[in-house]
């Protein structure tokens, strides 16, 4: 494998759609650092004449040419051609701003280049973006059209493995269709290897290559520190031990509510509370939020105060938590599999990648804390008018209270429990492996949830 290759990812189609449309916007890429945002763009750069990449991070001086009071694209266009001997002809180049957040001024040129140069393809992304938008309120609504990138999910990891016919028929099983019991084993044989390599692309990518479970460990050490060492950047507004400190317990509280007293052992909880907001403006810790749920949308009724905090990407969870990977793979426990939330954290990322790229989808979960009779469902997804509630269990039928008690009181008629089981059905549950979670989300209206 070259160390160029590219994986094809989700996203591609979108993008292939945008570059097509005949009144296409200013396009802005966004999503954590090291999640395969410019190689997409360079993949998509394959369709175009001509293709001209803008580092602002890297590239110091060309910032100047936003920099002089005027933000006419025009001129400004000219510049970067005549800088680096590429044309920028509209409809024949892509141009692509890549750590647009090193340079303000920029991310302020976006609205005006829709309006004067419509026809013009330009891409904008950047890591940390989020706290750049933040200080241009006005930056360009209705002139720029937004796209949000994850890591890898599972469906990915296997197309990259080359598991295309398995993954064929893990889209087409269900309920009512469930795999042959030794195709199944293979999927969940595979699903262990990436919740320990998980879905960042240098990990995917070095794993495809060498099936070195251990070198990937490396990989994943050297993403842990990069992606800790962004934590400076913004320490202006939040002090740098104090986020590391949040970061950590994000890490070990993965499996109940987030508490903010356990979080940091000399901070209030409004400091907890702003470190905690920089780390999922970042992208690095996803928040799963406490609904009631009594219709829709399920935001309409969230108790912020009751949250869970799942970090971005199931390999550095597994890494930075130092879980043991022998266990993994030799014990068929569910237990074994979940240590920390393991596998909590991976369908609930799993619904977030699969969800539409147009707009960053929330995650939510329903809990009932009473005497003698608490319940929760781990992850509720709205579909059309309905809701799907899941919940991630190993046991039988017995093991389903929860869900059941939810079902009832919110008369719904159709839940999920997804676990290392193959696909089944259980009267009004249907039973997903965790590896075919994603079923749920891109087959759900064909199914009638």
């Amino acid at each position: 494998m070259s160390r160029n290759r590219y994986f094809s990812r989700k996203i591609d189609a979108d993008l292939q759609a945008w570059s097509k449309a005949e009144d296409h916007k200013v396009l802005l890429l966004r999503g954590t650092r090291q999640v395969g945002k410019s190689a997409a763009i360079r993949q998509l750069a394959k369709n175009f004449e001509y293709f001209l990449e803008i580092d602002f991070e890297a590239e110091r001086e060309t910032r100047r040419f936003f920099e002089g009071g005027s933000l006419s694209p025009q001129p400004i266009v000219e510049q970067l051609s005549i800088k680096y001997g590429v044309p920028v002809i509209p409809g024949r180049t892509l141009l692509f701003f890549d750590e647009i957040q090193a340079c303000i001024p920029a991310i302020s040129s976006l609205r005006y280049f829709y309006e004067k140069m419509p026809d013009l393809h330009l891409v904008a992304a950047g890591s940390l973006l989020e706290f750049a938008l933040e200080e241009i309120p006005s930056y360009g609504v209705g002139r720029i059209t937004s796209m949000f990138m994850y890591p890898f999910s599972f469906y990915e990891f296997l197309n990259a493995m080359g598991e295309n016919l398995l993954l064929d028929a893990i889209r087409k099983a269900g309920a009512g269709n469930p795999l042959h019991e030794v195709i199944h084993n293979k999927a969940v044989e595979l699903l262990k290897r990436f919740l320990v390599v998980g879905g960042m692309p240098e990990a995917v990518s070095g794993y495809v290559k060498t099936g070195d479970l251990l070198q990937t460990q490396t990989i994943l050490s050297s993403l842990t520190v990069s992606l800790k060492n962004d934590f400076a950047k913004y320490r202006k507004r939040v002090p740098l031990t104090r986020l590391n400190e949040i970061f950590e317990s994000v890490v070990r509280q993965a499996e109940g509510k987030f508490v903010y007293e356990k979080a940091a052992v000399q901070a209030s909880n409004a400091q907890v509370k702003q470190a905690l907001e920089m780390l999922v403006m970042s992208g690095l810790v996803i928040p799963v939020t406490h609904t009631a749920a009594n219709g829709i949308p399920l935001g309409a009724e969230i108790n912020p105060k009751f949250q869970r905090m799942f970090l971005l990407d199931t390999g550095l969870f597994q890494h930075i938590l130092g879980l043991d990977m022998s266990q993994i793979f030799i014990s068929n426990d569910f237990k074994t599999v979940n240590r920390g939330a393991h596998a909590e954290i991976f369908v609930g990322l799993e619904l977030l990648k699969n969800s539409s790229c147009y707009s960053p989808a929330s995650l939510y979960y329903w809990h009932r804390e009473k005497p003698q009779s608490s319940a929760q469902v781990d992850f509720l997804v709205q579909k059309g008018e309905k809701i799907i509630p899941i919940e991630v269990k190993a046991g039988t039928q017995g093991a389903m209270q929860s869900l059941r008690r939810f079902m009832k009181e919110k008369n719904i008629t159709k839940g999920i429990r997804t676990s290392l089981e193959n696909f089944a059905h259980y009267e009004d549950i249907d039973v997903y492996p965790m590896y075919a979670i994603s079923n749920l989300i891109l087959n759900a209206v064909k199914m009638n949830y």
